[in-house]
């Protein structure tokens, strides 16, 4: 019913009329060249035409002078078996929620054509993909070079969301370069780790040198406190970029180790730093002549229980950042 076929025309019909401009990504082989890194985790559900995946762009024009630009990406994986690293052991029940931080973009945007803030602009992308297990399958060892091109090794096809959002991220940033006042921000549920870290009821947010500079992640935290929409705010440290860097001559960025993010010391930060990498922000920070403020929001627990309801976060907490003092 959502996979990312369907989710676009979804997503086409919620905002069809409104002052939000959609645009789709839908041709397979434009998907690989533009993005590689998510065209690996499509690969395998590329064959399979109602699983083939979507890269969604969404816009959004305040009236009057443009005073903020934010860039949004979302995780949109539609199921995650893991693919060949596939999730053994009962552990795969509930991957169909893979996808809160597209649809948490796509909820952003509601607000937006709902309160129609003046003076900013806002452009997110869904990066809609199924991590599918079969004969064409991305794994372990391959080296793909990122939009950005960088070299990334291939460490554990189960951290598929950071693929899918790396190249989305990079086409974001190449905008943000222009952009006036930009911001950009990952969100999804990304790691079992930030649950053992923060439990079930909190988002964590990592801001990057320039973000940090702004305050960025005390700010929305303190928006969230009042709101009802809370987070805790971890730090991207020096081991979180080492802990990336490539382990031989042949790639640049090691995508991921092979043990789960719980049993991984600062296995909900370092995703951060792998983003920042394969994306080229790396160039963009507050010592750089063009610093872009980047801040990533893990998700896992405070999307919602499974079973369970969805509970939206961290629509309000952005919404009350960005969107109410403007309206």
């Amino acid at each position: 019913r959502m996979a990312a076929p369907n989710v676009a025309k979804y997503v086409e019909e919620v905002f069809k009329g409104t002052c939000i401009k959609v645009s789709v990504k839908s041709d397979q082989d434009q998907l690989n060249k533009e993005y590689p890194l998510y065209g690996a985790v499509n690969r395998a559900a590329s064959q399979v035409s109602r699983h083939q995946g979507r890269v969604i762009f969404l816009e959004y024009t305040g009236e009057g002078n443009t005073e903020k630009t934010l860039f949004l990406v979302g995780k949109g994986v539609t199921y995650d078996t893991g693919g060949a690293d596939i999730k053994a052991g009962g552990v795969m029940a509930g991957m169909h929620r893979d996808k809160c931080g597209a649809a948490a973009v796509a909820g952003f945007f509601k607000i937006l054509s709902e309160m129609k803030p003046k003076g900013l602009k806002v452009v997110g992308a869904m990066a809609m993909v199924r991590n599918s297990v079969g004969s064409n399958c991305y794994v372990a060892d391959e080296i793909i070079t990122s939009r950005a091109g960088v070299r990334v090794r291939v460490g554990n096809t189960d951290a598929e969301g950071r693929m899918a959002m790396a190249d989305v991220l990079c086409h974001l940033k190449e905008q943000a370069l222009t952009a006036v006042n930009p911001q950009l921000f990952t969100i999804a549920t990304l790691t079992g780790h930030v649950i053992r870290a923060y439990g079930e009821n909190y988002s964590a947010i990592l801001d990057n040198g320039p973000a940090r500079n702004m305050n960025n992640a005390q700010e929305i935290q303190a928006a969230g406190d009042e709101w009802a929409d809370p987070f805790e705010i971890s730090t991207l440290r020096r081991d979180d970029y080492d802990f990336h860097r490539g382990k031989s001559e042949y790639e640049d960025v090691l995508q991921c180790n092979n043990s789960p993010s719980s049993a991984t010391a600062r296995g909900h930060q370092t995703p951060a730093a792998f983003l920042i990498e394969a994306s080229g922000l790396e160039k963009h920070g507050k010592e750089s002549d063009k610093p872009l403020p980047y801040s990533h929001l893990d998700i896992a627990g405070s999307s919602g229980p499974f079973p369970g309801v969805p509970t939206g976060a961290p629509i309000v907490a952005l919404a009350a950042q960005f969107v109410f003092p403007r309206c």
